[in-house]
């Protein structure tokens, strides 16, 4: 199979010809469930919204909702479930508090005194990344943890964090990255 993401044209979607609309479907689903999982939704959750999103992709293309696309098909389809992954995240909090008061179980309860929670273990590269990641400064932690684990955008990181402008955070974190590779360079 080829791996080499085919863009189609706004016509070629609307003609709403079943193999294109399947192949834009399954060409970007898994990727955006690999992207999704960094939120720490359920699996069940990140194919609910990736379905949600497809819809409104597929919506907004059929009922001529969208022009011209100024971006690739997956940037879109991902920025439409981006916004459907923190809405998501905003209706897990208003349900679930982090607050869990584990004495009024009773001590007789065997399957919560007994309970153990295994770490999953860190391969070695994790291990030199955990290890010299905590080296760099606390403003090089925070970029590359926006970027790389909370999928914000040089713009968004830009806006949140006050910088000057995007070239700034490209560079900040240009800069980050190469200290961080350094690093564990010099102590393999």
């Amino acid at each position: 199979m080829e791996n080499a993401q085919v863009e189609f044209t706004l016509e070629e979607l609307r003609q709403g010809s079943e193999n294109v609309l399947r192949r834009v479907y399954e060409e970007n689903r898994g990727k955006f469930l690999n992207f999704a999982r960094r939120y720490n939704l359920t699996d069940e959750e990140n194919v609910d919204i990736y379905q949600d999103a497809y819809v409104i992709f597929y919506d907004n293309v059929m009922s001529g909702k969208i022009e011209r696309f100024t971006s690739s098909i997956s940037t879109y389809l991902f920025g439409i479930g981006k916004y459907l992954i923190f809405d998501q995240m905003r209706k897990n909090k208003k349900k679930v508090s982090g607050n869990y008061d584990l004495s009024m179980v009773g001590e007789a309860d065997e399957l919560v005194s007994t309970l153990e929670i295994e770490k999953p273990a860190l391969t070695a590269e994790q291990q030199l990344l955990q290890k010299y990641f905590t080296t760099l400064g606390k403003k090089c932690q925070e970029l590359l943890t926006l970027f790389y684990y909370r999928g914000y955008t040089i713009k968004e990181i830009m806006e949140a964090e006050n910088y000057n402008n995007e070239n700034v955070v490209k560079a900040a974190k240009s800069r980050c990255m190469k200290t961080l590779r350094e690093r564990i360079k010099e102590n393999i």
